[in-house]
């Protein structure tokens, strides 16, 4: 289930962005990680999600895909409970390269990074927005880079 206490998520028209009172960590969700990461809500199973994604007009995904998303969304900390890796064993680059294979949309991204103690205060200023949207703009090209390997 999506993790909702000691966050600050303010949505984005291309991504959504999630602040973690508690790590000072913000997260960049892109459309796919964020569509899944809100679906989780505890009574979608993964092939609902797989439904809803489809049928909301983003794309054919196999459950493959939004089991990528969930294991980012789990190691990142933005679910409510633990979730076993589906992916266990596997590099990300063979993860993503199967997926991405099957997929014609965008893979699933989470990028972070750890807050300074001078940003805090200053959280939601536009210069740390924007800092946030080229880092997972760097993250999604090297996606891409990998999966075209």
């Amino acid at each position: 289930m999506a993790r909702q206490n000691g966050l600050v998520v303010q949505e984005m028209p291309d991504e959504v962005l999630v602040y973690d009172l508690n790590s000072n960590k913000a997260h960049c969700l892109n459309q796919s990680a964020a569509f899944v990461w809100k679906s989780c809500d505890g009574t979608n199973s993964v092939e609902d999600i797989v439904r809803q994604f489809e049928s909301n007009g983003k794309g054919k995904v196999t459950e493959d895909f939004v089991w990528l998303a969930i294991d980012q969304l789990n190691e990142n900390g933005l679910l409510a409970g633990e979730v076993a890796p589906r992916f266990a064993g596997q590099s990300r680059r063979q993860v993503l390269k199967t997926i991405g294979l099957a997929s014609m949309v965008a893979v699933p991204v989470i990028a972070s990074l750890v807050a300074p103690q001078k940003a805090l205060g200053a959280i939601h200023s536009a210069g740390h927005m924007v800092t946030m949207r080229r880092r997972t703009e760097r993250l999604r090209e090297g996606a891409r880079k990998m999966i075209e390997a």
